[in-house]
């Protein structure tokens, strides 16, 4: 199976408009374009039913009291865990291909409740729910897609692990609600093959991409 990109290039710097956090000459960062990046695949086996994607982040300090705090750094090999960007799933078999912004387009204070996407595919809510959920002005449910915004006091390079999967069901068994990572143990048993793109990005000028 491969994924391409008219919009990444695997294992290279993030264009910042697929972003929603970008550097900014007045503050530590700001909020950016946030694109959902153009994504394709092919070489899938013949049987499959539907596809799922999920592109997950899995350099996120585990503890966020230092997360973005002025005087502090968050240490390159401190613990770290998966972020989810985004989740979706019953994909058709006949969708192969995602336009560029055609599920995302600009950060939407306090989430998407409906995200755009291709029709019969549901998408997940993304980990910005919980980041988001002591900032009165973006508090929310965020479905969908939303890019890069790793901790500018971070001294490690973060990757983005874009994966698409190819399933032997048409239709997971998820909650109305479901997350990234209910996704990751729903598709268990169920995978006949994937292919995956890394992108990298950073919002400390000192950390090289």
């Amino acid at each position: 199976m491969k994924l391409h990109s008219k919009d990444l290039t695997d294992h290279a710097a993030i264009d910042p408009r697929f972003a929603f956090g970008k550097l900014d000459d007045d503050a530590p960062m700001a909020l950016s374009d946030n694109l959902s990046p153009h994504l394709a695949w092919s070489d899938f086996p013949a049987e499959t039913r539907s596809f799922v994607l999920i592109c997950m982040d899995p350099d996120v300090p585990s503890v966020a009291d230092d997360v973005n705090q002025e005087g502090k750094t968050l240490p390159a090999d401190m613990p770290r865990v998966d972020f989810c960007h985004w989740a979706m799933v019953d994909i058709p078999p006949a969708i192969t291909e995602l336009s560029t912004g055609s599920c995302c387009e600009g950060v939407t204070p306090k989430g998407k409740r409906n995200p755009p996407g291709p029709s019969g595919t549901r998408q997940g809510l993304n980990d910005y729910t919980h980041f988001m959920a002591g900032d009165p002005d973006m508090a929310g449910q965020y479905y969908g897609y939303d890019g890069p915004c790793p901790p500018w006091n971070d001294e490690r390079l973060h990757h983005y692990v874009f994966t698409i999967y190819a399933l032997d069901v048409e239709r997971l068994d998820l909650p109305e609600d479901f997350s990234g990572h209910d996704v990751v143990k729903a598709i268990e048993g169920h995978v006949l093959d994937q292919a995956a793109l890394t992108g990298t990005y950073t919002l400390n000028r000192a950390v090289t991409e």
